[in-house]
């Protein structure tokens, strides 16, 4: 059976559920239509610092953060559109603002769709008019979140968008990668590099944008927690982004649909007309080994 509910929380939290297979995802409009935690057979999937979410000055580690208008950063968080110069900061505002709830339903799935319209505060940074409607679909091991990008401007709108997933893990070195590309970008140095299958965990840091995707999903088999993540996205991603640190109990698997600083070299750019709207589709799907 499925169910959406209004948890007694502060902030607002939404709470989607599918009771045949003790499945939960909540759901915080109001910091970045952010979902904190998703449950599948009361497993937590997601990794969260509940700590830092509890300080508004800090930056979300854990759940969903939802990437847009950019993903990733600018060089001096700038980037120039007809001869003018905006500032915007890493990963956009999206992840940073407060979201409304439109729909819900639970014919098919527990569904919760939020919105994001533009404002004075975001056309400053990012000067066309828009609307956002992500819609988040939970159903049994798989959680679906489609996306639609509407440009309500009278110019062609360019951006892109990702999203951030956090997943939990407990010993990295148990965890097995099947990604579809055998290169990636290394963030830290700047070169690109052939991906050989493994990571090496003993890094400080890793961060990687693979590219020149082959496929439309990627696995990962985590053998110590005894789960396999299926992350699969539409056309229109062309990147994705892992990242971990080392003493962190989380590994990022992020689709992007441009890299870094593509507002300035226009790289991958996703592009509406005006008055026109763009769908994507991301989904997460566990199996228990």
């Amino acid at each position: 059976m499925f169910a959406v509910a209004l948890k007694a929380d502060s902030p607002s939290t939404y709470v989607l559920s599918d009771t045949d297979t003790a499945a939960r995802l909540e759901l915080v409009p109001d910091r970045g239509g952010i979902a904190t935690r998703w449950q599948v057979e009361g497993q937590d999937i997601f990794y969260f610092d509940r700590d830092r979410f509890a300080n508004p000055e800090l930056s979300v580690r854990g759940g969903i953060p939802i990437l847009f208008p950019i993903c990733g950063n600018l060089p001096d968080n700038q980037y120039s559109l007809e001869g003018q110069t905006y500032n915007l900061k890493q990963h956009g505002f999206a992840r940073d603002l407060p979201w409304q709830v439109a729909h819900q339903d639970v014919a098919t799935a527990a569904s919760l769709t939020l919105e994001l319209t533009h404002s004075e505060a975001t056309l400053a940074q990012y000067p066309f008019e828009f609307k956002l409607a992500f819609t988040f679909n939970l159903r049994g091991h798989t959680l679906e979140l489609q996306q639609q990008f509407t440009n309500l401007s009278t110019q062609p709108m360019p951006f892109s968008t990702g999203l951030h997933p956090y997943f939990l893990v407990e010993d990295k070195s148990q965890l097995a990668f099947d990604i579809p590309s055998n290169e990636f970008r290394n963030h830290l140095s700047g070169g690109v590099e052939a991906f050989e299958g493994s990571f090496d965990f003993g890094q400080e840091e890793i961060d990687l944008a693979f590219q020149g995707l082959t496929a439309t999903a990627a696995t990962v088999t985590d053998h110590h927690l005894g789960r396999r993540l299926t992350l699969s996205w539409s056309a229109g991603y062309t990147k994705l982004v892992f990242w971990t640190v080392k003493g962190k109990d989380y590994y990022c698997l992020e689709p992007w649909t441009a890299p870094r600083n593509a507002l300035n070299t226009g790289e991958n750019l996703l592009v509406i007309d005006p008055q026109q709207t763009l769908e994507t589709t991301v989904q997460m799907a566990i199996a228990f080994l």
